[in-house]
């Protein structure tokens, strides 16, 4: 199981994803689930994946075949021209190797599917962020739904709910998503760091914002804590139940 979550607001998109993947309670691994594509100045592209792992690499096997030694295929994710397409493009994908692995997998009681949010921007649009289905079809975000969950998703959920609006500054998206993963991390342990943190600046067209937190670092120990301890005050203000 992973998880990860992607909130486009006004200012941006900001993306996070776990790196814990896991067979057993005794076969636990660290993958990156975060992958970018990057042309500086002229588009941003995050792609977040969940779901099997091997059918997630070979989408991203297949999606990097365009973008190896500086070639920009026209009809891959560097060439495009608007994050539809790039969208249309994953499920597509999604579908190829989905269907090529299927049936074998399928025998063996594996589950083939998997999982993707891709957002960014390319100049002359806005900023755009789709989740792609295990079927290869997407939805994109609105103004009404702002934010996009894959893999172990009900835990941090609420967290979001409540603080990110479309008016939610940058910085404080990014504080929620790392709250909602240390709400999802305490209640599963197949959730786990390192979380790969990315921020994302709308019309900026480079990646500036960038993090990993792993269980060395304080300031993911001290949300825990503050978030903790916050809730606890909370819980105790709230008036007693009167039973009669």
């Amino acid at each position: 199981m992973t998880y990860c979550v992607a909130a486009a607001v006004d200012s941006g998109i900001v993306f996070a994803s776990d790196s814990r993947t896991n067979a057993g309670v005794d076969n636990v691994a660290v993958f990156r689930k975060m992958h970018v594509f990057e042309a500086p100045g002229e588009r941003v592209v995050v792609l977040l994946s969940a779901g099997n792992l091997a059918s997630a690499q070979g989408v991203r096997s297949i999606l990097r075949q365009g973008t190896l030694e500086g070639r920009a295929d026209p009809a891959g994710i560097l060439g495009l021209r608007s994050m539809e397409d790039i969208a249309s493009l994953v499920g597509e994908t999604v579908r190829k190797v989905v269907s090529r692995d299927g049936e074998v997998l399928s025998q063996q009681n594996i589950d083939p599917g998997c999982t993707f949010i891709v957002g960014g921007q390319i100049g002359g649009e806005r900023p755009r962020l789709f989740h792609i289905y295990p079927q290869g079809n997407y939805i994109e975000t609105s103004r009404d739904t702002s934010y996009f969950q894959i893999g172990e998703t009900k835990y941090g959920k609420p967290i979001i709910d409540r603080v990110v609006q479309p008016e939610t500054p940058l910085n404080d998206v990014a504080k929620c998503l790392l709250v909602s993963f240390d709400s999802t991390m305490r209640s599963n342990l197949s959730v786990g760091l390192p979380i790969d943190l990315l921020g994302y600046q709308a019309d900026s067209l480079r990646i500036t914002m960038t993090r990993r937190y792993d269980e060395s670092d304080a300031y993911v120990r001290e949300i825990s804590r503050i978030w903790s301890a916050g809730l606890r005050k909370a819980f105790t203000e709230v008036p007693d139940i009167s039973w009669s």
